[in-house]
């Protein structure tokens, strides 16, 4: 029996790999397993990715392409002829192993547990299918760090929500450069929702991916060094926060760690002393590393047991005991993109909706996060369509509005939640609270801050009210001002005893008095440098009152006491200052803003009367722009200055009978003066409007002519499209009734070959198979799984050693070779080589023909052996 080659490539049916593999990545028999999501344009860019993936390289591949769910998928076979790995597609509990590739069924969802694939019956929402999410998602609760999503080519959003889920667990994120892909919805929905490790053209992601996992194992060892000694850490931590403003000190050093060398392995950096420098030349990495830090994933509903009880059992226990009327508030830390601040104000009108007696109780919802980019996307209240994954038909009917490819939040939802940007560590919290929704946050913490937090959210609570933490979080040593409402879901209810507790260092959080905590009170910190101090108690004693506001009048930074010009207006909370400012101040503030913004020479207001509760107050009020940062503009200074209150003389007649109100008059004349100013002021300002207005309205006018022109032309361009798309129609079903005619064609080839039982076997100009007629694999081991593989690969019963020279003779020189030959079986066969002939009359491979000439043969041998006895015979005579 004759073997052409020892290389044997086909579509496996089963998972029969040796069990010991040559792997580049890692030796151990802990090895990555990649998901890879596609959709339209898929194929294309599937075939890129593994032409240019090395055969041994350690990894296993799990394919989620979305396909036909009516037709039998051929994408196992269309891979298997660009990779030299083994190629499955995956049927149900099959192990996955390193070097192989596994494709999903057709009309089927997928995941894994303990590196085993499952399939399951697709699940569909309002005719949506997210196999892509499902599978990501599955691979980051299996997998952990090790999770490792790539997104290529493909339409709609499918794979964002389980990206998010790999990051959560320090996974690895690769994406298909939205330009280079073939339709960019996929990739570009991935880069929106997640900050991903590697963007790169398709080809050469394999190399990156491979760069990036080599140095994962020296940089575990270099970890557990750099744990001994946290200077480079320190120093991160540093980088950090001069350009976030935030600290990390006390976030779980673990965390850290990983999320670090994470970014180290993707800049392909060995030692984290290298990557310190690599921060302080590259602030750009700063951000993306600060970003990776904050962790921000959710989604609505996450932890659909929580979200049951609360609407079902803790939030309508609550309500039941408020009264008619009550307002009720709640914050949620760490509200990334705000999906969690919206579950509860879904919850909690649909309670509301419930109550058997109905009161008229509202919600305001503070959702803060470190992350101003989360914030203003939250602010949006818009989000993509695979959201119906984790909301309901019914929820989404009510609360959202279809828009652009997504969903966009109700505006009475919206109005229920202020978003906000706040460090829960350092900035004042929210307090007065009915309800505080922490979840997942914690966990990264050390256990100092956890208690410092959980202290925080005990003195921010109203007795009664709910704190819900994450599945893996506890109240720690603080539970005391705690009771258990849900232990198992981690709901708590704060308990309505009012008990000491230790000073918990939070700036504006806790009223401070030297007797109630004689023992805690922490000595005054000695100051070295003398000028330091004096400069200190100069500011704290002596400097008058300042606030520094931006261009809005957003308060930026206030010095002194200021409680005497300024006071929080009512409502939201609102830090601009023409909404603080004390009656009197409000009216003559802006225009003194207005007027410094134009340069820098100091606006002054004398004698400016701020009435308040007490009586009145006079103030000089000094306004002067400052150099401020790039990152903000228009700086402005407001100095506030105390001046002798005017003490009306009292009104006494004299000689002449006249009254003496010198007081009285010159406040009068001065108030005259400013008003004239005003005047003057508002004048100019309303003359410069006026010539704007007029500018801005000619702009507008040529506009709407543009866009009246640009109308006929979409209408048009509408009507043109309409035709085109009827000729495509058109085309289509002539395509289609051409496509009816090929197959019929192809059906009516098969039957002939099949019927003349000639073993004919179709090449292509590589010898590689094209197709084969039945008979064929009863003269070489065939089967159909093996069509595009080289010819030559293939064991035979045919004793013709010189079959693959002749067939690349007759590639060479078009001269049909024909020659007999046996099989180890007796068997002779007539084998012709002939060229394969395009209509165009190209040559485009071979066609050999294996015609039986056994009968023939042996009636040959017997004629000959009876010729050659009747020759004998005749000697004999």
């Amino acid at each position: 029996m004759a073997k052409f080659t020892k290389q044997n490539k086909k579509v496996p049916k089963n998972n029969d790999l040796p069990e010991s593999q040559n792997t580049q990545i890692t030796t151990s028999t802990i090895f990555p397993i990649i998901g890879i999501g596609a959709s339209a344009g898929g194929l294309e860019a599937l075939e890129q990715f593994f032409k240019n993936m090395p055969e041994n390289n350690g990894m296993a591949f799990v394919v989620i392409q979305h396909l036909d769910p009516n037709h039998i998928g051929l994408l196992p076979e269309l891979l298997q002829r660009i990779t030299s790995m083994q190629v499955f597609q995956v049927s149900d509990r099959l192990k996955v192993k390193p070097n192989c590739v596994y494709v999903i069924p057709p009309n089927k969802s997928m995941s894994i547990l303990n590196g085993i694939l499952h399939l399951f019956d697709p699940v569909e929402s309002r005719g949506l299918r997210l196999p892509v999410d499902i599978f990501f998602r599955s691979l980051a609760e299996d997998q952990h760090e090790k999770s490792i999503g790539i997104i290529l080519s493909g339409m709609g959003s499918d794979g964002s929500l389980g990206l998010k889920a790999i990051k959560e667990k320090n996974g690895m994120v690769l994406v298909q450069d939205p330009f280079t892909a073939k339709f960019d919805g996929m990739p570009q929905s991935a880069t929106e929702a997640v900050i991903a490790d590697i963007i790169a053209p398709v080809e050469e992601l394999p190399s990156k991916l491979i760069a990036s996992l080599k140095l994962i194992p020296s940089a575990n060892k270099e970890a557990e060094n750099e744990i001994r000694n946290k200077s480079n850490l320190d120093k991160i931590i540093i980088l950090l926060r001069e350009q976030s403003g935030h600290d990390f000190s006390l976030y779980k050093k673990n965390t850290l760690f990983r999320r670090i060398e994470r970014r180290k392995s993707i800049h392909q950096i060995e030692k984290i002393s290298n990557y310190v420098r690599f921060l302080q030349e590259n602030p750009k990495e700063t951000e993306i590393l600060f970003k990776e830090l904050l962790i921000g994933v959710t989604s609505f509903f996450r932890d659909t047991a929580v979200w049951k009880t609360l609407k079902e059992n803790i939030i309508p226990n609550l309500l039941n005991e408020l009264p008619d009327g009550y307002n009720l508030r709640a914050w949620v830390p760490g509200c990334s993109t705000g999906e969690e601040a919206y579950s509860l104000a879904i919850v909690f009108k649909e309670v509301l909706e419930k109550l058997k007696k109905s009161k008229k109780l509202s919600l305001q919802i503070f959702a803060t996060d470190l992350d101003q980019d989360a914030i203003d996307k939250a602010r949006k209240g818009f989000f993509p369509k695979n959201i119906e994954s984790d909301v309901s038909a019914e929820r989404i009917r009510r609360f959202f509005q279809p828009q652009n490819e997504g969903y966009h939040v109700n505006t009475n939802l919206r109005e229920m939640i202020v978003f906000a940007p706040q460090n829960v560590v350092k900035d004042p919290p929210f307090t007065k609270l009915d309800i505080i929704t922490c979840r997942n946050m914690l966990i990264y913490m050390e256990p100092e801050l956890q208690k410092k937090l959980m202290a925080l959210f005990n003195y921010s609570l109203n007795p009664g009210g709910i704190m819900v933490l994450g599945t893996a979080e506890t109240p720690g040593t603080q539970n005391k001002g705690f009771n258990d409402a849900d232990a198992k879901l981690k709901i708590y209810k704060r308990s309505s005893t009012i008990q000491a507790s230790e000073l918990i260092d939070f700036p504006s959080s806790f009223y401070r008095h030297k007797t109630i905590f004689p023992d805690k009170m922490v000595s005054p910190k000695i100051v070295e440098n003398i000028q330091s101090l004096a400069d200190q108690i100069l500011l704290q004693r002596f400097a008058p009152a300042s606030v520094f506001v931006n261009d809005q009048g957003d308060i930026l930074y206030i010095t002194g006491r200021t409680g005497k010009y300024l006071e929080p207006a009512a409502g939201k909370a609102n830090w601009n200052i023409y909404a603080m400012a004390r009656e009197g101040l409000r009216q003559v503030l802006p225009g003194a803003i207005r007027n410094a913004a134009k340069n820098y020479d100091p606006a002054i207001l004398k004698n400016v009367k701020i009435e308040k509760t007490e009586g009145i107050q006079f103030v000089d009020v000094t306004v002067q722009r400052i150099e401020s940062p790039d990152s903000i503009k228009g700086i402005v200074m407001i100095v506030f200055t105390d001046v002798p209150t005017f003490i009306e003389h009292s009104v006494t007649k004299s000689k002449t009978g006249k009254r003496n109100s010198t007081g009285r008059q010159k406040e009068l004349e001065i108030e005259l003066q400013r008003s004239s100013e005003e005047i003057q002021s508002i004048r100019e300002e309303m003359q410069t409007s006026h010539e704007e207005l007029k500018s801005t309205n000619e702009e507008l006018q040529s506009t709407n002519e543009e866009l009246q022109s640009t109308n006929e032309e979409l209408t048009t361009s509408k009507e043109e499209m309409q035709s085109l798309n009827e000729e495509l129609q058109t085309v289509n079903s002539e395509l289609q009734s051409k496509v009816n005619e090929f197959i019929r064609a192809n059906d009516d080839m098969n039957n002939l070959l099949n019927s003349t039982e000639v073993a004919t076997l179709f090449l292509d100009k590589e010898l590689n198979i094209r197709r084969f007629t039945d008979p064929v694999s009863k003269i070489i081991k065939l089967r159909t799984t093996d069509t595009g593989r080289p010819f030559t690969d293939l064991v035979t019963d045919l004793h013709y050693p010189e079959m693959d020279n002749h067939a690349r003779q007759v590639i060479k020189t078009l001269v049909t070779i024909e020659i007999a030959t046996i099989t180890t079986d007796g068997r002779w066969f007539n084998v012709r080589i002939m060229p394969y002939r395009t209509i165009d009359d190209r040559i485009d491979g071979l066609v050999i023909t294996f015609t039986d000439i056994t009968v023939a043969k042996k009636l040959e041998l017997e004629l000959k052996a009876a010729n050659e006895a009747l020759l004998q015979t005749k000697k004999i005579d």
